[in-house]
């Protein structure tokens, strides 16, 4: 395998996963008996991919050398009713600072990253649909 992490159990349902020396901690919410000491598991893949798509645009706008003052990006998702429950729709809006930022470059490398860059979009995508939007602050 070429990626491999370790996940211990902490304590009732607390896991430590270790990625390369960073700790994440992951917990139930209490509602199904966890403590909330942690993220939980399917939230962290949203956060996932914001990180992966996240780096992609940055990269992409420096190399087209858009100056950005800010960027964040916050990420929705629909999850299912049934079980195995699964995000089957997911949002991701873009939200960009900068001075006259030119909207096809960041189109473009929001498109790039969705479309050819970013594993973890291509990942989910195969669970559902992922849309985005792009709004300049």
């Amino acid at each position: 395998m070429d990626t491999k992490i370790e996940c211990t159990w902490v304590e009732n349902m607390v896991f430590d996963a270790n990625l390369d020396g960073h700790h994440v901690i992951m917990d139930a919410s209490p509602e199904v008996g966890g403590e909330g000491k942690g993220a939980r598991p399917k939230p962290l893949l949203l956060a996932s991919l914001a990180g992966c798509t996240g780096i992609d645009v940055v990269s992409i706008l420096k190399k087209m050398r858009v100056e950005l003052e800010g960027f964040r990006m916050e990420v929705g998702a629909n999850l299912t009713e049934e079980h195995p429950k699964i995000y089957d729709k997911i949002m991701v809006t873009y939200y960009f600072k900068g001075k006259d930022l030119p909207m096809d470059k960041l189109e473009k490398a929001v498109q790039l990253s969705e479309e050819k860059y970013c594993g973890v979009s291509a990942m989910l995508k195969k669970a559902g649909l992922i849309e985005y939007e792009i709004i300049i602050e």
